[in-house]
C-alpha cells in the first residue's frame, strides 16, 4: 500500500503552501483559545468570590429585607431574562413595602440581593452586557447576536457610560465594543468604575421634560443625537441661531454676570455640560439626559457634516492652535469643508475685517473660541453680521484636537472626573476654578432646592429651529 496522497492533493482547492501554512497557524490560534478560556474561568472565580463575600458580609440586611416583605403577596417579584446561548432564566426580586424604611432598602437597591444568586450558579456575570427581557432584542445581526455569547452582567460598559451620561452611542455598539476587547484587567475596569458612578444615582430616572431652568439659567435637556439633529436643521435654516454650552463655571458667571444670563436666556439652544450639571439636575429633581459638551459633540458635528457643500468657520485660540483643529480635522473627517479659520488675537481695528471674511466664506457653522463669557458676547453682538446660520462659543474645545492640551483619558470621563484631570495640568489657574467655584456652586443649588422655587419649564418637543 502506498503513502498517503498530501493534503493539497486531496483537495484541489487548497494551494501548495496553504496547509503548511494553516497547520502553523494552528498553535497560535489555540494559544489565543487557551488564553480567552484562562480569562473566562478566572473571572468566573472573582466572580463566585465578590458574590459570596458580599451575601457574607451583609446578610444581617439581607434578613432585615426579607422580613419587611413577610406581609407582602407575593414576597418575590419574578422578572425573566435572556442569557448566554439565547437562554431564559429568572431573576428574583423582594417585594418590599413602599413606605417607611423598604424605601431606603429600594433606593440601595438592597431588593435586588438575590441577583447575587444568579451570579453565583452562573446565569449571570458582574460584568457583562445587560441582562435583556425576551423579545425586546431580535438578533438579526452580528453586533446583537454577539452580546449574547457572553454572559449579561450585572454592570456593563454601557452602564457606566449611561450612568455617567456619556452614553452617545447605541447600546448595541457599545456592548459590541466591550465583547471585543474584553479581558480580566479591563472587567475589573468597569466594576471599579460602576462603583463610583453608582454614587452619583439617576441612571434610570425618568427625564421629567426637554426644557428646564437651574439657576434660572435655561437648559435644554437633549440628547447628543437630538442636538446634532437641531444643529443641522439649524444650518439649512433661513435665520442665524446661538449655542451656548453651560457648566458649573459658567453657571457661576451668570449668576454675576446679568449681561451673559440674558444671552444664555436668548439661544436656541443651552447645553448642559459636565458633571457639576449633572448633580445639579439630581438634587433639583430634574435629571439630566445627557451631558451634551462641545469637545464630544465636535466630531460627532464633523461627520454630520461631511460631504456638505456648507462647513466650518473656526475662529479663536492662540497663533498656531486653530491650524491644528484644521490640520485634525483634514486628517480625520477629509470630506468636511473648512470655510475658514483664524487665530483670536486680531486687534480691535481688524474685527470688521474678520467679520467680513466670515461672512464671504459660506460656512454654515461658526465655532467660537475666545473663553466664557467673552464668545457669548461675541456672537450675540455680531452672529447676525457674518451670514452664518449657527454660532457656537466651544471655550478649549481648540486646544484638545491641536494636540496643545491632552484631554482626560475615557475612564476619568466616564466617572465624571475630567475637571480633576484639567486641574493637575493647570493646577495654578484652575484650583479656584474647581474647589472654590464648584463648591460655590453646588451651595447655590442646595439654596434653590431649600427656597422650593420652580426649577423647571415643561416643554414637550425639543427647541425649535424655525425663527
Amino acid at each position: 500500500m502506498g503513502a498517503p496522497s498530501s493534503p493539497e492533493k486531496q483537495d484541489p482547492s487548497i494551494a501548495p503552501g496553504d496547509f503548511q501554512r494553516r497547520r502553523r497557524r494552528m498553535p497560535v490560534v489555540y494559544t489565543i483559545w487557551l488564553l480567552d478560556q484562562i480569562r473566562v474561568q478566572l473571572m468566573r472565580i472573582i466572580d463566585l468570590m465578590l458574590a459570596l463575600s458580599i451575601l457574607l458580609c451583609l446578610s444581617p440586611l439581607w434578613g432585615i429585607v426579607l422580613l419587611l416583605a413577610l406581609r407582602q403577596s407575593p414576597r418575590f417579584i419574578r422578572e425573566v431574562r435572556v442569557g448566554r446561548w439565547y437562554e431564559s432564566f429568572n431573576l428574583y426580586r423582594v417585594n418590599l413595602p413602599v413606605t417607611g424604611i423598604s424605601g431606603l432598602f429600594r433606593r440601595w437597591h438592597l431588593d435586588s440581593f438575590p441577583i447575587l444568586l444568579a451570579i453565583i450558579s452562573g446565569k449571570m456575570a458582574f460584568v457583562g452586557p445587560r441582562a435583556t427581557a425576551p423579545g425586546e432584542l431580535t438578533p438579526r445581526d452580528s453586533i446583537t447576536r454577539q452580546r449574547y455569547e457572553v454572559r449579561p452582567g450585572l454592570v456593563g460598559l454601557w452602564w457606566v457610560k449611561h450612568r455617567g451620561n456619556i452614553d452617545f452611542d447605541p447600546e448595541a455598539v457599545i456592548d459590541a465594543e466591550y465583547i471585543a476587547t474584553r479581558s480580566t484587567r479591563g472587567d475589573l475596569g468597569v466594576l471599579a468604575r460602576a462603583g463610583v458612578v453608582l454614587a452619583y444615582g439617576g441612571g434610570e430616572q425618568v427625564v421629567a421634560s426637554n426644557a428646564m431652568e437651574i439657576l434660572n439659567i435655561p437648559i435644554h435637556n437633549l440628547s447628543m443625537m437630538d442636538v446634532l439633529d437641531a444643529i443641522q436643521a439649524m444650518a439649512a435654516g433661513e435665520a442665524t441661531k446661538q449655542v451656548a454650552f453651560v457648566n458649573a463655571d459658567c453657571a457661576n458667571i451668570a449668576y454675576r454676570d446679568s449681561e451673559y444670563l440674558t444671552i444664555l436666556h436668548r439661544c436656541a439652544m443651552v447645553l448642559a455640560d459636565g458633571i457639576g450639571m449633572k448633580l445639579a439636575g439630581q438634587l433639583l429633581k430634574l435629571p439630566i439626559r445627557q451631558n451634551v459638551n462641545g469637545t464630544d459633540l465636535f466630531p460627532l458635528l464633523c461627520e454630520r457634516l461631511s460631504g456638505a457643500t456648507q462647513g466650518l468657520y473656526l475662529l479663536g485660540g492662540k497663533p498656531g492652535v486653530v491650524d491644528g483643529v484644521v490640520a485634525w480635522i483634514h486628517a480625520h473627517y477629509p470630506a468636511v469643508v473648512v470655510n475658514g479659520y483664524h487665530h483670536g488675537y486680531f486687534a480691535p481695528e481688524d474685527e470688521p475685517a474678520r467679520i467680513a471674511e466670515i461672512a464671504a466664506s459660506n460656512a454654515a457653522v461658526l465655532l467660537v473660541a475666545f473663553g466664557v463669557p467673552r464668545q457669548e458676547k461675541w456672537l450675540a453682538e455680531r452672529l447676525s453680521q457674518t451670514n452664518v446660520r449657527v454660532g457656537m462659543g466651544v471655550g478649549g474645545l481648540f486646544d484638545f484636537y491641536s494636540g496643545t492640551i491632552p484631554r482626560a483619558p475615557i475612564w476619568m470621563r466616564e466617572i465624571g472626573m475630567e475637571w480633576f484631570f484639567r486641574f493637575l495640568q493647570e493646577p495654578g489657574r484652575l484650583w479656584k476654578r474647581y474647589f472654590i467655584g464648584n463648591a460655590v456652586f453646588l451651595w447655590r443649588v442646595l439654596r434653590e432646592r431649600r427656597k422650593h422655587r420652580p426649577a423647571s419649564k415643561t416643554a414637550d418637543n425639543p427647541p425649535t429651529t424655525e425663527s
